[in-house]
C-alpha cells in the first residue's frame, strides 16, 4: 500500500513520463514535418531537424521505461535480462546520435567541401533505423523481464531447453 509520500511521488512520476512522452513525439512529429508546417530552416533535412529529432527519440525512450518501471514490483530485484534491455536501449541511443550527427562531427559521408551542407544520406537514415530497432529491443527485453509482474523472465526457456516456464 503507497503512503502519501509515495502517492504524491508516483504522481510526480506519472506527470514526467507524460511530458516526456508528448514532448518527444512533438519534436518527433515536427522534425519530420517541418518541410509542411513551414517551419524548416535550411531546404531538406538539416542539422536542427535531426537533433530535434534525436532529442524527440530520447525523450521517447525515456518516458517508455519510466513507465514500464512504473509497472515493475516494489522492490524487485532488477534480472540480467532488464539490465541487458537497458543497456542495448542506450546502446542505440548514442548509436542513434553518432549516425545522425555523423557528418557535422566528421565521420559521415558527406563532409567533403562539394556538399554545401550535410544532408541526411542513406547510410545515416539505415544508421537511424538500426538504433531506433535496437532501442525497440531493449525496451522490450526490459518489459519483458523477471518484476513486471512475473515472478520468472519470459526468457527462462532459455535457461530450461524446452517452452515450459514453470
Amino acid at each position: 500500500m503507497r503512503t502519501n509520500g509515495d502517492n504524491k511521488l508516483h504522481k510526480v512520476q506519472m506527470a514526467l513520463t507524460l511530458l516526456l512522452f508528448i514532448l518527444g513525439v512533438l519534436l518527433i512529429v515536427l522534425s519530420l514535418g517541418a518541410d509542411a508546417v513551414g517551419l524548416d530552416l535550411t531546404p531538406g533535412f538539416g542539422i536542427a531537424q535531426m537533433f530535434q529529432l534525436l532529442v524527440g527519440i530520447t525523450c521517447l525512450t525515456l518516458a517508455v521505461f519510466l513507465y514500464v518501471r512504473s509497472l515493475r514490483t516494489e522492490g524487485a530485484t532488477q534480472s540480467l535480462q532488464a539490465d541487458i534491455g537497458v543497456r542495448l536501449a542506450a546502446t542505440g541511443l548514442v548509436f542513434a546520435y553518432v549516425v545522425g550527427l555523423a557528418d557535422l562531427i566528421g565521420i559521415g559521408t558527406h563532409v567533403n567541401p562539394r556538399f554545401e551542407r550535410p544532408f541526411v544520406g542513406p547510410f545515416q537514415f539505415g544508421g537511424l533505423l538500426l538504433a531506433v530497432g535496437m532501442i525497440i529491443v531493449g525496451l522490450a527485453l526490459y518489459h519483458t523481464s523477471r518484476g513486471a509482474g512475473r515472478a520468472k523472465s519470459s526468457m527462462e526457456f532459455l535457461v530450461n531447453g524446452n517452452g515450459d516456464h514453470h
